[in-house]
């Protein structure tokens, strides 16, 4: 075969290769492919430029794998056999200098972003005046309860957030360790009993947006996951007010958390239209007691369920 054949063949599959992944990521629907937040967006150039700075070592290094493996293959009697033959000092230098500057930058934007999308770190809003709105999670074996301590209410496995307001989630929980993550507005953080961890957040645009559970935890874990509704201003406070004056109301006090802990899987959406205003603490600190000492803020047992059990290392 021709050379200029060879290489039109290469050039052809290379062109060949890129449409086609083209194809699957432009019409793929991976979440973390299609930010609706800032946090989320700039993860995802995070992941294009280090996806970019890597390509420009492993591009030549495939390009000179099946290079070599055609020019020096058995029936090639033009190659030359030089068993004997060391680079030079300048060639020695390139093939180290060229990773060697790489793997510096790789570390650099590393570093940056680790401080830059730190979960803890507040989001400026898109607009001024806008008051940060705090969400109390509470993982749950397994669903997810949401406190709105300003508001008054609670939800299972739903969350409503308005637009282009900083969202600040607190999370503990009441079991197995569990991961927090809505893909499409950011990072996730772990939820953890006897801890409170924190995670800001912001949606950029109105939608519905799937979470997912990255932590294995048990016989539930694939029913674990819930849904983040983002909305106009206006629309959530006219979803606000209409849970206020649901009839009849709900209130999520200790006796209805300890129904609402048991362990389930795949729950529905609930609604709770008031909350014991000291709920979040009370079941954070019940696993922060020494034994046989009961919590002076709570009369929820630590064992509320099986789950939390088999968590002896967060009950002191």
């Amino acid at each position: 075969m021709k050379v200029q054949y060879r290489i039109l063949i290469a050039v052809l599959a290379v062109a060949g290769a890129v449409i086609l992944f083209r194809l699957l990521i432009g019409g793929s629907t991976v979440a973390s492919l299609m930010p609706a937040g800032p946090v989320a967006s700039a993860e995802r150039q995070l992941i294009e430029t280090m996806v970019f700075l890597m390509l420009i070592v492993v591009v030549p290094m495939f390009v000179l794998l099946f290079t070599f493996a055609w020019k020096y293959r058995a029936d090639n009697s033009n190659a030359k056999y030089e068993p004997e033959r060391s680079h030079g000092a300048w060639s020695e230098l390139v093939l180290w200098a060229i990773p060697a500057v790489l793997v510096a930058a790789l570390g650099v934007l590393a570093w940056q972003s680790a401080h830059t999308l730190d979960p803890s770190r507040q989001i400026a809003s898109s607009a001024p005046g806008v008051q940060p709105l705090t969400i109390e999670v509470v993982a749950l074996p397994w669903k997810w309860l949401f406190i709105y301590p300003q508001q008054n209410i609670a939800t299972v496995n739903f969350i409503e957030l308005p637009v282009g307001t900083p969202v600040r989630f607190e999370l503990t929980a009441d079991g197995p360790i569990s991961s927090f993550w809505i893909p499409q507005l950011g990072s996730q953080i772990y939820a953890m009993a006897a801890m409170e961890t924190q995670i800001n957040l912001m949606a950029s645009s109105t939608g519905t947006f799937t979470s997912e559970d990255t932590e294995i935890n048990g016989a539930g874990y694939s029913g674990m996951k819930f849904t983040a509704q983002s909305v106009s201003q206006s629309d959530f406070d006219a979803w606000i007010a209409s849970m206020r004056q649901s009839q009849p109301s709900s209130m999520l006090d200790e006796n209805a958390y300890r129904t609402l802990a048991e362990p389930s899987a795949y729950n529905p959406p609930a609604y709770y239209t008031s909350v014991d205003g000291n709920l979040f603490n009370t079941i954070m600190m019940k696993y922060m007691m020494p034994t046989g000492t009961a919590a002076p803020t709570s009369s929820i047992p630590a064992t509320s369920s099986p789950a939390a059990a088999q968590m002896p290392g967060m009950q002191m």
